[in-house]
């Protein structure tokens, strides 16, 4: 299976009260490990790309013929999406241009007028060209790819007027964060997403920084129209761990341990461990 939109996969997951996973990629190892369980799980996938990670990769074009060979070579036969995840206005042309399935423009720092123009624009490329779009409305908090945002809390009407543009999915800003949540974070603002969800239903709804949210909160959350949930800390974080440990332990002067695809094996086993569990969370599994 090639590519598709999260058009369909989002609508299924917000009719069947479960969320689809984005895993956010940052090489090939990340890539291989996050489709490896995907298809193993039976459950749809989203891969997302920044646009600092698809600088990293060399380019939007060498990430997505690097996702299509490899859908191809590993037999993949879940729906997997190739999702632009906080797009610029321009980075967003860009990433259509090179053969991305799905586009995340984050407008979020715009004043409203000036987001909803921009948002229009790309809405009736992607309706053109058979993709799918995400929009943002209030500044999701913590740093991604050197933006700020202080974990806005979105208003309810301007998501509306977003959600009216015809937009496949909609990302407000309800308290949550990029990267590793404060110990004196309040929560998820439950009261705002039930606003929100009521003005713009049925449009399935995103919940960005899924790192370190409690598992009931997220559980709540979908039954409130969350149909996608953003990860991307929690897999660095697990990488890195097992990578620590691999060298602390000496293995990687053991023989040819210095070998990357030795030295690098212990953190995907834990991005696939992680992605595993997020999916039960989610409650994706199964439904490919």
């Amino acid at each position: 299976m090639g590519l598709v939109s999260l058009t369909e996969m989002c609508q299924k997951a917000y009719q069947g009260g479960y969320a689809v996973g984005q895993f956010n990629i940052n090489n090939l190892e990340w890539t291989k490990a996050i489709l490896l369980v995907a298809e193993e799980q039976k459950s749809p996938v989203i891969l997302g790309v920044s646009e600092g990670a698809a600088k990293y990769m060399t380019g939007y074009k060498v990430v997505t013929e690097m996702v299509k060979a490899m859908l191809e070579s590993l037999k993949i036969t879940v729906p997997v999406a190739l999702h632009l995840d906080h797009g610029s206005y321009e980075g967003a042309k860009l990433a259509i241009e090179a053969g991305f399935s799905s586009i995340m423009f984050d407008g979020s720092h715009y004043p409203i007028e000036e987001n909803i123009a921009k948002t229009k624009e790309l809405v009736a490329l992607s309706n053109q060209l058979g993709l799918s779009l995400e929009a943002e409305v209030g500044a999701i908090g913590g740093e991604e790819d050197g933006v700020i945002g202080g974990g806005e809390i979105a208003d309810p009407a301007e998501c509306k007027a977003v959600s009216d543009l015809g937009v496949t999915i909609l990302a407000a800003g309800i308290g949550n964060i990029h990267g590793k949540y404060p110990a004196n974070w309040k929560g998820l603002n439950f009261e705002v997403l039930q606003k929100i969800h009521d003005v713009t239903s049925p449009t399935p709804l995103v919940l960005h920084g899924g790192t370190g949210i409690p598992d009931d909160m997220v559980r709540r959350a979908i039954s409130m129209g969350v149909s996608k949930i953003n990860v991307n800390t929690e897999c660095q974080l697990v990488f890195a761990d097992a990578t620590r440990k691999y060298i602390e332990a000496g293995k990687d002067l053991e023989g040819k341990g210095f070998d990357p695809r030795k030295l690098l094996a212990p953190g995907v086993e834990a991005i696939k461990q992680a992605v595993r569990e997020k999916m039960a969370l989610f409650g994706s599994v199964q439904k490919a």
